[in-house]
């Protein structure tokens, strides 16, 4: 966009215009600022152009359909992820096992190390976030009375 404000180019070429704009309304805006600065904007995957009526058209109606196509991905992302929660199949990342969860809850009460030298001490065994997790609680857990 800065390039075509600053004239040195005179046409946008993409492979497929929904890589270009995500939302109809910020394709319809650069479209319309393209025009005004006088750019061609083609996509060669859809062969349409935007330099006559009907391209245009085109482009808004296209844009308009990938635009409905992210939420109705992200419907069907969610309803597998719940098909497959309600299979008893575990999501996401691998479980911490317990022996590491232990190590980190020792290295939490028995030393003033930060989570991100704890993290180093158990070296590729779980994330950080996971380490920062643990210690968070395990130091905020009341101590036992001796």
């Amino acid at each position: 966009m800065a390039a075509a404000r600053r004239r040195e180019i005179g046409c946008v070429l993409v492979w497929t215009f929904d890589r270009f704009a995500r939302s109809t309304r910020h394709l319809l805006a650069a479209l319309e600022e393209f025009d005004h600065l006088g750019v061609r904007f083609v996509s060669v995957q859809d062969q349409i152009g935007t330099d006559s009526p009907m391209g245009r058209a085109m482009f808004t109606i296209i844009g308009a359909m990938a635009e409905l196509e992210s939420p109705l991905i992200s419907e069907r992302v969610t309803a597998g992820m719940r098909a497959a929660e309600a299979r008893g199949r575990h999501l996401g990342r691998p479980r911490t096992p317990p022996r590491v969860i232990k190590e980190i809850e020792a290295l939490a009460r028995s030393t003033d190390l930060s989570v991100r030298q704890i993290h180093r001490q158990i070296t590729g065994r779980a994330s950080r976030g996971i380490v920062g997790e643990i210690t968070k609680r395990t130091r905020a857990a009341p101590r036992p009375a001796l």
